[in-house]
């Protein structure tokens, strides 16, 4: 990771193995270095002593491969250990699994977004055995609210060895932020949900595993509108519907027979359908565009960095005027402070719903972190 001190008038003397005796959380190259950045490292040093002791809980899954994930945050000491994770388990580059390692840099994500389509090619699938994905309908309706990756996995039939949680962290969070909002009471009548997700980014390369919002969802119409600047402007307006699971490696699975599978989804489902819908652009530019049948029950916006991107002021103030629930996450609670404070500026308001734990987090530790707190996508929750 980088000095906390760089750019403060003189170089960095080496890697910044130097923590800060007190939180922990940031690191230095040098004494000099870490005296200087102290004047602005005191506002925060405290809360982020805070933070570091929640560590054991933010780290706590229930998977078998938990501790290698959280190891691959040590990039300085395990180079591309990510990679090594996926390799272990055949799935490096393969499929939607391609953009969950370094290998694949923004240059290829950006030509990849404008051209591939990963519904409808063989690269599609989870590259996985059946028994270890979630490639066909649920055997029985979910009967109460899921709670944890453990109450997933058990619902879903899947062993807790299976890595199919680092792509599920992004429909599981729709599901987790519908429930937290309450937008899910909304549709017990009209049996729709119409819900619009700000600034995809990664996801709208893995767009298959929101399939299982099927299962998810059962019985209602889930329209989700993807707005954000990564949309290419050729698939501007371009609309997907997802009528099957993200495929297996078994060829004599339903998921691999698409009449059998659409049977299997109307029998298991009933009159359940996800559509996706892309928007090129800023939210609160887009937002006129959106026809008033698209009004969200809900809005949702993934790893937001709010304080990180002034563009992000604008739509605040028009969250506001909308009076929408609006689910944000972020890689670590740090993020979601600051987030807090810059939403209090703009809104003149604390936030609705408090900052809090993703269950559906990602279980893998993020790279390249710039604190050593630990950072998982989709890690914290907060509303306004």
């Amino acid at each position: 990771m980088e000095c906390a001190g760089k750019g403060r008038g003189t170089r960095c003397m080496g890697s910044a193995r130097r923590r800060c005796g007190r939180c922990g959380a940031v690191a230095y190259c040098s004494v000099s270095h870490q005296m200087s950045h102290w004047n602005e490292h005191k506002e925060e040093c405290e809360r982020l002593e805070q933070q570091m002791k929640r560590v054991d809980v933010l780290n706590d899954f229930p998977f078998t491969f938990s501790q290698e994930a959280i190891a691959t945050s040590q990039v300085c000491e395990k180079p591309g250990s990510r990679c090594s994770f996926l390799s272990k388990r055949g799935i490096h580059q393969l499929g939607m699994w391609m953009h969950e390692c370094c290998c694949f840099d923004s240059e290829e994500a950006t030509s990849s977004l404008a051209s591939f389509d990963s519904l409808r090619s063989k690269d599609g699938g989870w590259n996985l055995l059946g028994d270890l994905c979630p490639c066909h309908g649920p055997i029985s309706p979910i009967s109460e609210c899921l709670s944890s990756w453990f109450d997933y996995y058990e619902w879903r039939c899947i062993p807790l060895h299976s890595p199919v949680a680092l792509l599920l962290h992004w429909p599981l969070t729709i599901y987790h932020a519908a429930h937290i909002a309450c937008a899910w009471s909304s549709t017990v009548e009209t049996r729709k949900l119409c819900i619009h997700y700000l600034g995809p980014e990664k996801e709208l390369l893995q767009l298959a595993a929101f399939g299982e919002l099927l299962a998810l969802f059962p019985g209602v119409q889930v329209h989700i509108e993807f707005i954000g600047p990564a949309i290419p402007q050729q698939r501007d307006g371009e609309k997907i519907i997802l009528c099957s699971y993200a495929r297996c490696l078994d060829a004599d699975c339903i998921c691999n027979f698409s009449s059998e599978n659409l049977s299997q989804i109307a029998i298991t489902s009933k009159s359940t359908s996800v559509t996706l819908q892309l928007r090129s652009g800023l939210y609160h530019e887009r937002y006129r565009d959106l026809a008033e049948d698209l009004f969200p029950h809900l809005i949702i916006a993934p790893n937001a960095g709010i304080a990180a991107y002034p563009s992000w002021l604008p739509t605040i103030e028009l969250i506001k005027e909308m009076n929408v629930p609006a689910i944000f996450s972020d890689y670590c609670e740090e993020a979601c402070h600051l987030a807090a404070c810059c939403i209090k500026s703009v809104t003149g308001r604390s936030l609705s719903l408090p900052i809090q734990l993703n269950p559906f987090r990602q279980p893998m530790m993020v790279e390249d972190s710039a604190l050593l707190l630990p950072c998982y996508s989709n890690c914290f929750l907060f509303g306004i």
